[in-house]
């Protein structure tokens, strides 16, 4: 058997105000006054006190850009070609600051500086033949783990699907669990469900193996604690920001399961924000996670959100065809989920079935 020699994010750096550090992390890596350190933002710090502390020098640059909805490969190659034309030569860096759509357009815009033709091309498995440049990812939110995950996820002409390659993961990560002060209370459940359901996917599926288990473990220990003792608020952004990073390495190894394929499908026709779409699927599936849905409702219960209803109530058979196939495509999380024979189990109409219930 050959294992697979996996790439992990090499310099972290934690705690609370390490943002500040930025400027002197970044120093070392630039190349001349030339090549800029290109910032993408999420727009909903436009104006706010987090871009007076951007440590910006020469011609360094920052593009804000809307999280409203799922990142896109046509944003990605739009943000490309921006920057090779604006530039004589490549950044020093792309440094990505907001949740998991700004971490990953940032990866994804490091990777395509290097990697010819458009970013749908290199959806999938191991497609990406050259290194990124400098990439660095400082999250604003925690949970979706992409700050050290492998893959990049983005919206596609033809699918939803990731990245998934060993030059993905970031060069540096700043974790300062300031910088998630002031998240919207549905929107922090809805990412920390993000990473609750990463862990019950994981640790419950076919791939699970004690590298796996021990970072799943750790990660769902700690969303108990966040979503179900009551701690305090500060407590609470650091231990949620380090169940993020174990939540993202326990799939390292292992991957996700039923809900995150059936959330690509429902994002991909419908636009749904990956991490209310995992809770919209996830509430659903009691036969595969029995004991993670129950406690799911009971953070749910805890926290009162309210999940909307009838998100699939008036589709046709097509847009139905649509999301299934989509779904049907992310082949590596159905054999995690129900092993090598999953398409005995999980039948058109028994997916269709449980969309139906959205």
């Amino acid at each position: 058997m050959k294992y697979r020699n996996f790439p992990m994010v090499p310099r972290v750096i934690f705690g609370n105000g390490s943002f500040a550090q930025l400027g002197e992390i970044i120093m070392p890596k630039r190349k001349n006054s030339e090549a800029p350190f290109i910032f993408l933002i999420d727009a909903v710090f436009e104006g706010k006190a987090l871009v007076t502390e951007i440590p910006l020098l020469f011609n360094d640059q920052i593009v804000f850009i809307s999280a409203d909805e799922e990142p896109k490969t046509q944003q990605v190659d739009a943000l490309v070609k921006l920057i090779k034309e604006t530039y004589n030569e490549l950044p020093s860096g792309i440094i990505g600051i907001g949740g998991g759509t700004l971490l990953d357009l940032a990866k994804a815009v490091a990777i395509m500086l290097t990697n010819s033709g458009s970013s749908s091309e290199y959806q999938g498995w191991d497609l990406v033949k050259k290194p990124a440049i400098y990439h660095v990812g400082i999250p604003t939110i925690s949970g979706t783990g992409a700050e050290v995950s492998r893959t990049t996820v983005l919206m596609g002409p033809e699918k939803k699907l990731g990245i998934n390659s060993d030059f993905t993961p970031f060069d540096q990560v700043v974790l300062d669990p300031d910088l998630t002060l002031g998240v919207p209370k549905e929107q922090w459940f809805y990412t920390g469900m993000d990473c609750y359901i990463h862990c019950i996917e994981s640790l419950n599926g076919t791939f699970l193996n004690a590298f796996s288990q021990s970072y799943g473990e750790k990660a769902l220990e700690l969303c108990h604690e966040v979503y179900l003792n009551d701690i305090s608020m500060a407590e609470s952004r650091d231990k949620l920001m380090m169940a993020s990073w174990h939540g993202g390495m326990s799939i390292a190894y292992s991957q996700v399961g039923v809900a995150h394929a059936m959330s690509y499908g429902l994002s991909y026709l419908l636009g749904v924000k990956h991490g209310i779409g995992n809770c919209l699927v996830f509430q659903h599936l009691e036969e595969f996670y029995p004991d993670g849905v129950k406690v799911f409702k009971q953070m749910q219960k805890k926290h009162q959100i309210q999940l909307p209803t009838g998100i699939c109530a008036n589709l046709s058979d097509e847009q139905f065809d649509l999301m299934i196939n989509v779904s049907f495509g992310l082949v590596p999380l159905w054999e995690n989920a129900l092993g090598a024979n999953w398409q005995e189990i999980m039948t058109y109409d028994r997916l269709l079935a449980l969309f139906r219930k959205i």
